[in-house]
């Protein structure tokens, strides 16, 4: 069910909120009213909208423009910081859900646009350069189609239970009844993309929560079902279209 969040009303183009989240808690799909910047001081935060899905870390925010239904959860403990736009006040006409990156000194603005006791002209002035600095960053986000078929989902829910599952497509057909040939059919036709495609896709998304918390590449190489570093960073560059360490420093 989508949930229409209300947004209180404050002055100036800026609202900020502030919501706890533990690990592994998700708010539920909504949508707003106003433009929003989703970003966490500590912790992990993930963002879905339909297929599409990122992981911010503290270094990386999410601007999601008014209207766009999305889930916010946390994969580890994090308090998300919300920044509310008012779409009739704000000069940024972000239509897509965007990755911005978040520096010292928009982390600092942040923080002091959260005060209650500002007067209105120093908030107008931090609203305005907190505005200045929003830049999109060109990573992509990491899309992993939902399937309708129902031999496409029994294979789908064995692998987002676990992605380092080593069966190959042979494996996963005789476990749901049908042939490599239809498997293959049936994953291009349901999900729009390749069964290996989208292993790799489920595959890159659990790990970036693992690189997000500091684990070393290897390890969380090896936790999604690569053999080895370099195979990964070659499929998340494939992919994403930067490496890990960019993506997540922004």
């Amino acid at each position: 069910m989508t949930l229409d969040t209300a947004v209180p009303p404050g002055i100036g183009v800026i609202i900020v909120g502030h919501f706890p989240l533990a690990s592994g808690e998700w708010i539920p799909a909504h949508e707003h009213t106003h433009h929003q910047l989703a970003w966490t001081r500590s912790g992990v935060l993930s963002v879905a909208v339909g297929d599409a899905y990122w992981v911010l870390p503290p270094t990386r925010a999410l601007w999601l423009p008014a209207g766009v239904v999305h889930r916010t959860g946390a994969t580890r403990d994090a308090v998300l910081c919300s920044l509310y736009f008012d779409p009739r006040r704000c000069d940024l006409d972000w239509t897509r859900p965007t990755a911005v990156g978040v520096d010292g000194l928009l982390a600092q603005l942040i923080g002091y646009l959260s005060r209650d006791d500002l007067a209105d002209a120093p908030r107008l002035r931090a609203e305005a350069v907190v505005l200045d600095l929003l830049r999109p960053l060109p990573a992509l986000p990491i899309d992993v189609p939902a399937p309708s078929d129902a031999r496409v989902r029994a294979v789908a829910e064995a692998l987002l239970a676990d992605p380092a599952d080593p069966r190959g497509l042979d494996a996963h057909a005789r476990a749901v009844g049908v042939s490599r040939r239809t498997l293959t059919r049936l994953f291009v036709q349901d999900t729009g993309v390749s069964f290996e495609r989208w292993r790799t896709h489920v595959r890159l998304r659990a790990a970036l929560p693992l690189l997000a918390e500091g684990r070393p590449v290897s390890q969380a190489a090896h936790a999604v079902g690569y053999a080895n570093a370099s195979a990964f960073l070659a499929a998340f560059r494939r992919t994403v279209g930067t490496t890990p360490g960019r993506y997540l420093s922004g």
